[in-house]
């Protein structure tokens, strides 16, 4: 009886089908990280081969992703284990996993205050920066010299991202500037892209990311787009800490913060200009 027992515990990790990215999505949900309503399609969809799932007996227990943007960087979410199924390993397991499957990539992750001690001391990952989730209602007017987003070139898109984004991300860029339940904007100055911003439906409000900018003035206009398209609505915004200028937007539009999370990468810090940072895309895909 006490093998059966112990075979009928056994723990099994493997990659999650389409379907079963919803079961992350939802995971997430009840941790309180409020994901967008086509987040498990969209996520799933940037690298279909990185996500995976922990199982006993048959049931799923927690889930993790590994997004493999390209052969140098990667990026960790969607980490969690069911709280009853906590404390038995589970974590390390599915840690290991993804980690394993990005290989010698530089990978980065947003993890949760508490667990930095954690990342830091078993996984060898680097603390770089904190990151603020502020939280304020939508509303107010959309300002005039901005176009919406489909007015740009997806190869000016693209260019621009890259400054901003450790690694090439045009799939997934190309569905998440399109998707449903969203808004997206972007500033021009004589055909040049100076900036772009997307706000998306969540379980509870809108969600805006990213938001990128050459400079707070732009940025402040982009945001201020966003927020008009969602009146009444609560609208979140995630910010570098280290972008003053981003927070100085939030808390002049009476948004407050949230809670923080702690930006690591598993070697250095890569070289963005985090400074036209005034909006991460998710917390899950970096």
């Amino acid at each position: 009886m006490e093998k059966n027992s112990e075979k009928k515990q056994e723990l099994k990790i493997r990659k999650m089908s389409r379907e079963e990215a919803e079961f992350a999505v939802e995971m997430a949900a009840t941790e309180g990280w409020n994901p967008g309503i086509h987040d498990g399609e969209l996520f799933y969809e940037a690298d279909p081969e990185g996500f995976f799932i922990a199982e006993i007996e048959g049931k799923p227990v927690g889930c993790a992703s590994a997004v493999a943007y390209d052969d140098f960087f990667g990026f960790l979410g969607l980490y969690v284990v069911k709280s009853e199924f906590r404390r038995k390993g589970i974590g390390r397991k599915l840690t290991e996993k993804c980690l394993g499957y990005l290989g010698e990539r530089n990978v980065g992750l947003d993890g949760v205050v508490e667990n930095e001690k954690k990342y830091q001391k078993t996984m060898k990952f680097l603390s770089a920066y904190s990151n603020l989730r502020f939280e304020g209602r939508g509303g107010g007017e959309v300002p005039e010299g901005l176009v919406k987003i489909s007015a740009v070139p997806i190869e000016s898109l693209l260019e621009y991202d890259r400054k901003m984004f450790p690694a090439p991300r045009s799939d997934f860029l190309k569905k998440w500037i399109e998707q449903h339940d969203s808004y997206a904007f972007a500033a021009l100055e004589t055909g040049k892209l100076k900036g772009y911003g997307v706000i998306r439906k969540c379980k509870k409000g809108y969600k805006i990311g990213p938001l990128f900018a050459d400079d707070r003035i732009t940025a402040e206009k982009i945001f201020l787009a966003l927020r008009a398209s969602v009146p009444g609505e609560a609208i979140y915004l995630d910010v570098p800490e280290p972008n003053k200028k981003a927070i100085e937007i939030a808390e002049k539009y009476m948004m407050k913060v949230m809670f923080k999370t702690i930006r690591m990468y598993s070697r250095e810090e890569p070289l963005i200009k985090l400074e036209q940072v005034y909006g991460v895309t998710s917390f899950e895909l970096g």
